[in-house]
């Protein structure tokens, strides 16, 4: 799970949105999917707003500083993380520059709108408690409020936007005005001190510390989940968690991790039998080797009742500098209602952490925790796709006498099932047969579909059925009632995966195949090939000479009765049958594919001298110098070569 991509578009238009006065403002408007990386993404989707109103010189656009666009993001930062991270939905934000003639006020605004489509429960607009069993139950709602000059919600037939408003001119004060002149920067400031207050745990509360004045707590938090929001390994989210508490906020730092199979069925506060020390780090290296020995003997105890807040635990003894003693307090990691560890923090020399501190710490943790649980979702899934992917592939490719194979498989997410698939077996005394498909959609659905398909081909060819005949059966089975049972199981594998149950009802199973058959004789190999909507196989003979070896015929999976034709050739000593799926020849550089005006007959023809493998490396290779990004879709290559 990467950067989420974002479409944005710029307008400017008059304004009839919650919360809006009318007039003329630029609006920005994208839908982010309901995951954890969502909330990072909404961040950088209004920086990249704000730098877009800056360069087309909106008006107040001038007016936006650092201080504007760090709140901006802050408030579109917990409303995402409310309604994806708390309530699993997806959202849409808009982020809208009301310039002065548009308010009532007469000054100048950013609004900021989150949509949720499919409410999952009302938002409050009214302090609420933290329920007991919902330790990470977050205050996200009470910093909007704090940062806001004015907040609310709309409500319209399945749709629930949080809006926020936040003023521009706010900066102004900052930048030397007199504070004593009655301004709106007033209550910029004021909400700046209460947004400190409003991080900390309500008995915490520190009125007007000056460390909280400048809310580098703010932007530390806001950096801290960008940083762990994209980690999907539980070891290095530990690793992160360390370096960015150790030395901003403590001397050391130690965080256990409790075994997944444990943790799933123990409920927030039922010790765990089964942890482990995953990374200790104290700012002088040379004392993490001894500080992990005295940290392993023993573990933290945390009495019960669970919950988030910071526990006093005894100080580790000489361990951590020859030090005669200090503060140490640890948290526990809570997502879902579920314990996942421990994070313990060390300083020498404090009696006590100050409260804004553990009260900082406390919100860290919470985005620490969602982030192993991510990290743990994207494991497992990533488990069954290696599980499926193993299934899904021939362990070995048969040897065929006379012919020499070369194969390159890149599915599109490593380590997971692709829609791409290949197989060369032997099917009988003197015959091999060989496959390439690709598989409509991606993912458990497909994976399933090439699970039943492999089989099919060679339990048709082992009986005996000619080429095109196969591609008949086949065609037919896609069509029959026996793909409910492919709908089936792709629901199983998808709510295993975490994505969650398809729709109902039987889904088209659509699939395009070149499939062949091989045998060799004394002059060479008897090669018979057809086509079903695939990328027609290339020929290179010994002169050099590249042609199609199929001709063009219809998806399998599309049309009841289709008949299907197949091609017969020899292929001599040097001759060389090349089979790509869509992956190749769609590749994409622009407005430009990379099979555009032959060009993979072009780059067969390049190949020739060449042994099989090496004919498959290098069209792989070409593949992805095509275009500086990354493939967007499963490449499977085939070579046959006779020798």
């Amino acid at each position: 799970m990467g950067a989420i991509p974002m479409q944005r578009e710029t307008t400017f238009r008059a304004s009839a949105e919650p919360g809006a006065r009318p007039g003329q403002s630029p609006v920005v408007r994208t839908s982010l999917p309901g995951n954890p990386l969502a909330p990072s993404a909404a961040r950088r989707f209004v920086r990249a707003a704000l730098a877009d109103w800056a360069e087309l010189a909106a008006p107040a656009a001038a007016g936006i500083g650092d201080r504007l666009a760090n709140d901006a993001v802050l408030v579109v930062s917990e409303l995402v993380t409310n309604a994806v991270v708390h309530a699993g939905t997806s959202v849409e934000i808009l982020c809208r520059l009301d310039g002065a003639a548009a308010t009532e006020d007469a000054v100048d605004v950013v609004v900021v709108e989150v949509s949720d489509h499919h409410p999952a429960r009302a938002v409050r607009s009214t302090p609420r408690a933290p329920k007991p069993d919902i330790p990470e139950y977050g205050r996200g709602l009470h910093l909007v409020a704090t940062l806001a000059e004015s907040w609310g919600i709309t409500y319209r037939s399945g749709t629930k936007t949080v809006w926020a408003r936040l003023p521009v001119d706010g900066e102004q004060i900052l930048a030397g005005l007199p504070e004593a002149e009655p301004h709106t920067g007033d209550r910029a400031i004021q909400r700046s001190l209460r947004a400190a207050e409003i991080l900390a745990p309500v008995p915490r509360r520190v009125p007007h510390d000056a460390e909280w004045v400048n809310r580098g707590a703010l932007t530390f938090l806001a950096e801290a989940s960008d940083l762990l929001a994209g980690q999907f390994d539980e070891n290095l989210v530990a690793a992160l968690a360390g370096q960015l508490l150790v030395p901003r906020l403590a001397d050391w730092c130690a965080v256990w991790l409790d075994d997944e199979a444990e943790s799933a069925g123990r409920a927030a506060g039922d010790r765990a039998p089964g942890t482990r020390l995953a990374r200790v780090w104290h700012t002088s290296e040379q004392r993490i080797e001894e500080l992990r020995r005295v940290l392993e003997k023993e573990p933290p105890r945390l009495a019960d009742p669970a919950g988030p807040g910071a526990v006093p635990v005894p100080w580790p003894g000489e361990a951590v500098g020859g030090t005669t003693g200090g503060a140490a307090v640890a948290y526990r990691l809570l997502a879902g209602g579920r314990q996942l560890g421990t994070l313990v923090i060390g300083r020498a020399g404090l009696a006590r952490f100050a409260d804004e501190v553990t009260g900082l710490v406390e919100d860290f943790c919470r985005r620490v925790a969602l982030a192993i649980g991510a990290a743990r979702r994207y494991q497992r899934q990533a488990t069954i796709s290696r599980v499926l992917q193993r299934g899904l592939l021939p362990s070995a490719v048969a040897e065929i006498p006379g012919v020499q194979s070369g194969i390159v498989y890149e599915p599109r997410e490593q380590g997971g099932p692709g829609g791409d698939f290949y197989d060369v077996f032997q099917a009988g005394r003197g015959r091999w047969c060989f496959a390439l498909g690709d598989v409509q959609g991606k993912g458990p659905e497909a994976a399933v579909v090439i699970g039943l398909a492999r089989p099919w081909l060679r339990l048709l060819a082992r009986e005996g059925y000619e080429v095109a005949e196969v591609l008949d059966r086949l065609n037919q089975l896609l069509l029959d009632d026996a793909t409910e049972a492919a709908d089936a199981a792709a629901a199983v594998m998808a709510v295993a995966g975490g994505q969650g149950v398809p729709p109902e009802g039987t889904t088209a199973r659509f699939l395009s195949l070149l499939y062949g058959e091989l045998i060799p004789h004394e002059d060479g190999v008897h090669c018979t090939v057809a086509s079903a909507g695939h990328p027609l196989p290339l020929l290179l003979d010994a002169e050099g000479q590249v042609r199609p070896a199929a001709e063009p015929q219809m998806l399998l999976g599309v049309v009841d009765d289709e008949t299907y034709v197949s091609q017969t050739f020899d292929l001599r000593p040097g001759d060389t049958l090349l089979c790509v799926t869509d992956g190749v020849t769609e590749r994409r550089a622009g407005g430009r594919l990379f099979d555009d005006g032959d060009g993979l007959a072009a780059a067969l023809a390049g190949c020739a001298g060449l042994d099989a493998a090496l004919v498959a490396e290098r069209i792989r290779r070409l593949v992805h110098e095509f275009s500086s990004r990354p493939p967007d879709d499963d490449l499977a290559v085939l070579v046959l070569q006779a020798r």
